[in-house]
């Protein structure tokens, strides 16, 4: 039975054993004028007093001084006995003086009858989940009073739907508004009317939570209508469980670096500017002195001719025109570099067979005091390149390396693979690489000179034997075609201009070989007749039929009479309002089986059509003719 004596005391004695061990709580009786009539072992630990130093004794020495002096103690038992109940988190005392602060219950404890004899004290040690809250609460302050303190960011923090929560003190200097205005509203309100029609805003968040992060610069509205230039910073905010909680935005007002970058871009370009028209003024004198060079050789060249002279004579004759109109050719495409850059027709190449393929006009230019020599590795591999910008780059590195040995010397080509290492080459990455050297053994450049080298119009020759301009282009020609040049020079013992390209794999395409069968026919655009004449006769050395139109017009009328030709060779800039770009996009509605080459004075690329630049040559031409 529950009720027999024996089985309640047994209870009883359970209950006392129990509260007696528990040490993680101090655990005690007091009469009904607190003092204490019971003593557990987590008392004692707290309190570092015995059980027969306590009991007896009023559970007020535990109290500290001040609320001892206040009362507190009797407060304590008052409220527990009115309410049933007292509770309170407070600092204790121990033994030895030092303080605890602790979380207090006191509960009233009644007989069956309801007669009050005395209260149930448990008490426990918090220190640590106080001290841990306490450092919480001033590191929650210090932040609070750090991002309220900035001035000169705008932090504030949005729901995950945008709208803004909070808001400091610089978000009000920068962008106006209190926080009463702001608080509740979407962060949309700061954006142009333009980025808010077009999402941005939205967009923002959206990579925001998606990707963690989300970094912009822009124009952005404040209260009063104006605008200022902002770099913005949406970070998105997730709890433990990797819900979304929300975004922190930091915006600054970059107004006055963005106009001050504005204003040094400015003077930039005007000293750029300044400097170009002070370099032209420095590169008239060679500009005009190659020239006249290169138009007393063709003069001279006509005057020889015109007086029938030898067979032989008349080969050297036009040899030495053939060398004068490339020079030409090669000045006036570095001029035109400088007004503008060149864009690249690159295609895959074998670097051997362009360079035998230029051996002859290398050795010419090399001159008669040269020992010319080759030295090119069979294994090359293939390389992308602008075949005649890569002819033209070859020949200036020739060009240079004769006028510095004037005395005569060695001049050698040679071809490589080779492997690099990270920015070994300049700022090439590591990787395979197709490497032409032209080397000399002249005179050699000092490292001040070796440092200028690739400066525009930097040259160390004298006034009115060159332009300046031919390092300089070789090195943006290369920079264009993602390899890079470097030079190896020694003073009294040469030097090595270095060319670099990317390696390819695989083999190089076919070239398609003309067709058998019938004579192949070219129908030639050209409104200049001297012009025209020289295209024909280049056409025809090579086996074509040629006929000929003046304008665009003329051309479709013959192509309506008789569409059987294989070739459009048209000039780009036509006459009579319709172009040549205009005239090969109706042939190739039209007559989509014949093959379009256009010629310009001017450095152009296109993708749909094959582009030749002037003046041309037998090879450009035959190389677009062989391209499939």
């Amino acid at each position: 039975m529950i009720n027999d004596p024996p089985v309640l005391e047994s209870l009883s004695t359970r209950y006392e054993l129990l509260v007696a061990n528990i040490s993680d709580y101090a655990i005690y009786m007091l009469d009904t004028g607190g003092r204490i009539s019971s003593w557990n072992a987590g008392a004692q630990r707290f309190n570092g007093i015995s059980e027969r130093e306590a009991l007896g004794t009023h559970f007020s020495r535990f109290h500290t001084p001040e609320d001892r002096e206040a009362g507190l103690p009797q407060q304590a038992l008052a409220t527990a006995l009115r309410e049933g109940r007292y509770e309170a988190e407070v600092w204790r005392v121990r033994k030895d003086g030092t303080r605890f602060w602790a979380s207090v219950v006191i509960d009233p404890i009644f007989t069956h009858e309801g007669e009050h004899v005395g209260f149930a004290n448990i008490t426990r040690d918090i220190t640590e989940r106080k001290q841990a809250e306490e450092a919480l609460r001033e590191s929650e302050q210090r932040f609070r009073l750090l991002v309220q303190g900035v001035i000169d960011y705008a932090i504030y923090m949005l729901s995950p739907e945008g709208l803004i929560t909070n808001w400091n003190l610089g978000a009000e200097r920068i962008k106006g508004y209190a926080p009463e205005e702001v608080l509740g509203t979407h962060y949309r309100r700061f954006f142009t009317e333009p980025d808010r029609a077009s999402g941005v805003p939205e967009r923002a968040l959206e990579i925001a939570a998606r990707e963690g992060r989300y970094e912009s610069e822009g124009w952005r509205v404040r209260k009063d209508g104006t605008q200022f230039w902002a770099h913005a910073v949406v970070d998105a905010l997730y709890d433990d469980d990797g819900s979304l909680l929300g975004f922190a935005k930091v915006t600054r007002d970059n107004t006055e670096q963005r106009k001050a970058q504005e204003s040094l871009e400015q003077a930039r370009a005007a000293l750029f500017q300044a400097q170009k028209m002070e370099s032209i003024g420095q590169l008239t004198g060679g500009v005009a002195h190659d020239f006249n060079n290169l138009l007393a050789v063709v003069s001279n060249g006509i005057d020889i001719l015109r007086t029938a002279p030898t067979q032989e004579a008349s080969a050297r004759v036009l040899d030495s025109m053939r060398r004068a109109v490339d020079r030409g050719a090669s000045l006036t495409q570095q001029l035109l570099a400088f007004a503008r850059q060149q864009p690249l027709a690159p295609s895959v190449h074998q670097l051997n067979r362009l360079v035998n393929g230029f051996e002859g006009v290398l050795r010419r230019a090399a001159g008669p005091l040269m020992r010319f020599e080759m030295d090119l590795d069979p294994h090359l591999r293939p390389a992308s390149i602008d075949e005649a910008r890569f002819e033209a780059a070859l020949l200036n590195l020739v060009v240079n390396a004769r006028d510095a040995m004037p005395e005569g010397g060695t001049l050698e080509v040679t071809t490589r693979n080779v492997t690099l290492a990270e920015n070994q080459a300049g700022a090439l990455p590591a990787g395979d690489y197709v490497r032409v050297s032209v080397a000399d053994t002249g005179s050699g450049m000092s490292e001040e000179v070796r440092q200028r080298a690739f400066e525009p119009f930097y040259t160390t020759k004298e006034v009115g034997k060159g332009t300046g301009l031919g390092l300089s282009q070789v090195y943006g020609f290369m920079a264009q075609s993602g390899g890079a040049v470097t030079i190896d020079t020694e003073i009294g013992k040469g030097t090595t201009v270095n060319l670099y390209l990317p390696a390819l794999e695989g083999a190089l395409p076919e070239v398609r070989s003309m067709r058998g069968g019938r004579e192949e026919r070219v129908l030639i655009v050209e409104d200049d007749p001297l012009v025209m004449e020289s295209a024909r006769e280049l056409f025809q050395s090579m086996g074509y039929s040629t006929v000929h139109a003046s304008d665009a017009a003329d051309a479709l009328r013959t192509l309506q009479r008789d569409g059987e030709f294989d070739v459009l060779f048209s000039d780009v800039m036509m006459p009579n309002g319709m172009s040549g770009l205009d005239l090969a996009r109706e042939v190739r509605k039209g007559y989509p089986a014949i093959k379009i080459i256009l010629a310009s004075g001017f450095p152009q690329a296109d993708e749909e059509f094959s582009i030749v630049g002037k003046p041309y040559r037998l090879a450009d031409l035959a190389r677009q003719l062989r391209m499939g």
